[in-house]
């Protein structure tokens, strides 16, 4: 059975941010993930942490836009000054909370030049990584980001592969595999060699893992076999009561 994170962008919702740490470790989780941890003091999570003994996987990039912009824009031909401000302080957040892992956002966008930008943007950003941090880009399926630039397992693989750096891989999303697929586990099995990270969600509608379209027995045995190492996070909208979702794995 694979090793397991809380994604506390998704679960324990119900409570307050650092009460959730409290909530994932009582659970049996020994690691989590936040999708957007900017809004608190580093220290604050880092105290959350310690307490509860958890490891920190992953945050995204870029951190949240107060200006009400874009949600990404990796892919944008224009924002390569902000992307590399962005990285900077993702990177800075990463190394104070121990994340090994920062999902960079495409943002909305089409065509060659979006390709050359986010490129030329991951080759750069990859470069000025420290050592033991690793980017990874997921595809969003286009019924919750129409327009975005990342929509597509095979051209995410392209770009890793044209790419070519080391600390730059998959992010493999079992609800978006299937949204975008139709097959989460043959996604998973076309493109295990570059997955990074994995998270686990099931369609439609990023529901509680098992009450879906999602065959997860078999996922987590094709998991188990690929000889991936990592941690599987859990972002999945749990209810009002997250406890009440666990099932799927207690």
């Amino acid at each position: 059975m694979p090793q397991f994170a809380a994604n506390l962008s998704y679960l324990w919702a119900e409570l307050p941010y650092l009460d959730r740490f409290d909530a994932a470790a009582e659970a049996g989780f020994g690691a989590v993930e936040v999708l957007q941890p900017y809004d608190v003091p580093a220290p604050e999570t880092q105290a959350a942490l310690r307490r509860n003994g958890l490891r920190f996987v992953l945050l995204n990039a870029p951190g949240p836009n107060y200006t009400g912009g874009a949600r990404g824009f990796a892919a944008l031909p224009g924002g390569e000054a902000r992307f590399d401000y962005d990285m900077r302080r993702a990177t800075r957040y990463a190394q104070a909370l121990g994340a090994g892992l920062v999902h960079v956002q495409c943002g909305d966008a089409s065509g060659p030049e979006a390709r050359a930008t986010l490129m030329a943007n991951l080759r750069r950003a990859c470069e000025g990584l420290p050592d033991g941090l690793t980017v990874t880009l997921e595809p969003i399926n286009p019924q919750d980001r129409p327009g975005g630039y990342l929509n597509s397992y095979d051209q995410a693989a392209e770009i890793i592969a044209a790419v070519n750096a080391p600390n730059l891989g998959l992010q493999y999303d079992s609800y978006h595999a299937q949204m975008i697929t139709g097959d989460a586990l043959g996604c998973f099995a076309a493109h295990a060699d570059m997955i990074r990270h994995i998270q686990i969600g099931d369609s439609p509608d990023r529901a509680v893992p098992g009450t879906g379209e999602i065959d997860f027995a078999a996922l987590f045995a094709a998991i188990d076999a690929s000889g991936y190492t990592g941690w599987v996070g859990a972002e999945y909208h749990a209810g009002d009561r997250t406890e009440a979702s666990l099932g799927w794995w207690l």
